[in-house]
């Protein structure tokens, strides 16, 4: 192969189209051989053979390695806020975590139970779980099973509270700026975190608005028995941690912040700072636990709140089903979706370099003449390759990575590529059966797919939303010139 080819060949949709095809195939078996274990690093290492074969098309096409290589290390330099953002999130998560503010927002939330709303507090408690988390699969896990149990002693159909499960969870892990896939899809989408959350807001807001109100429906309208019994959960996180309402101060600091516009990084690093400090404040022992220590001091303290933001931590409540939802893996913990980034700018620098990006999101371009038909266009691809590779990351990704210029020469802003990727490829992977998401909620909650299908409404209608906004043009933002 001539590494150094000086005239390249034009290239064709069919030979562009070829590493895409090959990388969906070799993913798809990927996630079918190693389920759920398939981020652990074999889709990270299959994003990069998808690199190798887009690598010899370029060469067949006469595109140069320097060239390719180029390209990739351009991707990679224009994702370094987001990486960078990515690990702050993780130390932001382990002081939250410890310093009581998490446990505060379960606390507070499951306290708002009630037969008759029910469902319509399934999804608020779950929502606000799922931000203070930024995982649908934790709280899914954790707080969901609970909720199912209650809800079934309640009379409730367990389909029925699956659905607000889900709902709640999948709304949280959207807005949420600990959530990996909120960081991901701006950061595939060549945006900024907290500029794709606010622009989230718009189409989010209202998916949940009805959500709630067909539940709440639900719940005026079925008869239900009996009462929510949640003290047993209560009085564990009571035991474990000093709930206060004062700990809500550094949330509601981060999120005055996140609405002055403050660059992500900064108001990322003073949330997890802060959070330290409550620590220390709110929960000396669990800080001195944290370091092996009976009895805070300057030393154990620091090398707890160090451990918390850093590795991954776990504090044990006397109930079980709590423990997997008080855990934090740290800046440590993000390595697993930084690697995924990094191999899929690799995969996607050499389809630039070797000009097939180019030449995809021209084609699709003439496909789709209308905003519509490429938001349309987004929506298919995202839902394809939750159906196809089952994995919502891939979701995520290969579709950022093929739509990106197509938004740009359209004049769209990224945020609304990120926005679709997150309505489409993120919250729909829970309703897919042989989906990495919808295989584990469904075996978590004990719940088959198809029984809480109709009733995650959150999650089916959030496709329908972006593509209602992108119809009427309702809040379409427009690319900014340099």
């Amino acid at each position: 192969m001539n590494l150094k080819a000086s005239t390249p060949k034009s290239i064709s949709l069919k030979a562009s189209l070829i590493p895409v095809v090959l990388l969906v195939v070799l993913l798809a078996y990927n996630v079918f051989i190693f389920g759920d274990d398939a981020l652990s690093g074999s889709n990270q290492f299959i994003l990069l053979i998808g690199g190798a074969i887009a690598a010899v098309v370029g060469f067949y096409h006469k595109v140069s390695y320097e060239k390719m290589l180029a390209e990739v290390a351009e991707n990679l330099k224009s994702t370094t806020g987001a990486l960078l953002i990515l690990l702050m999130v993780g130390a932001l998560s382990g002081t939250w975590l410890v310093s009581g503010i998490i446990p505060a927002m379960i606390y507070y939330g499951l306290q708002i139970l009630n037969p008759t709303i029910f469902l319509a507090a399934c999804v608020i408690i779950c929502a606000i779980i799922s931000i203070a988390t930024g995982s649908s699969w934790t709280t899914s896990a954790t707080v969901g099973i609970a909720l199912i149990g209650i809800g079934n002693a309640l009379g409730i159909p367990m389909g029925m509270t699956a659905g607000a499960v889900l709902s709640g969870a999948y709304f949280g892990d959207k807005m949420s700026p600990l959530s990996d896939t909120t960081n991901l899809a701006p950061a595939m989408a060549g945006g900024d975190l907290f500029t794709h959350i606010r622009y989230m807001l718009l189409t989010t807001v209202p998916t949940l608005i009805v959500t709630l109100i067909v539940f709440v429906v639900l719940g005026f309208t079925m008869d239900t028995s009996g009462e929510a019994d949640t003290a047993s959960i209560l009085n564990s996180i009571d035991a474990t941690f000093n709930i206060s309402g004062w700990l809500f101060l550094v949330p509601l600091g981060v999120i005055l912040m996140i609405l002055k516009k403050t660059p992500p990084l900064m108001a990322l690093l003073i949330g997890t700072l802060l959070g330290g400090v409550f620590a220390l404040i709110f929960q000396p022992e669990i800080i001195a636990g944290l370091s092996g220590a009976k009895e805070l001091n300057f030393e154990n303290g620091y090398k707890g709140i160090l451990n918390a933001i850093t590795v991954s931590t776990e504090i044990a409540t006397d109930n079980v089903a709590l423990n997997g939802l008080f855990t934090s893996k740290g800046m440590s913990g993000m390595l697993g979706t930084i690697w995924l980034i990094m191999c899929a700018m690799v995969f996607g620098g050499i389809m630039d370099g070797i000009g097939a990006l180019s030449k995809i999101s021209e084609t699709l371009l003439n496909m789709a003449q209308t905003t519509f038909g490429l938001f349309a266009s987004t929506v298919a691809s995202c839902l394809a390759l939750n159906v196809t590779a089952s994995d919502q990351y891939l979701a995520i990704v290969i579709p950022g990575k093929m739509f990106a210029k197509a938004y740009r020469d359209k004049g769209l802003a990224p945020e609304n590529l990120s926005r679709t990727l997150e309505d489409s490829g993120t919250v729909t992977s829970a309703l897919i059966p042989w989906n990495t998401c919808g295989a584990y909620h469904s075996g978590v909650l004990g719940v088959g797919v198809a029984d809480y299908f109709i009733y995650a409404i959150f999650n089916w209608l959030s496709p329908f939303m972006t593509l209602l906004f992108a119809a009427f043009q309702i809040k379409i933002a427009q690319l900014k010139e340099a």
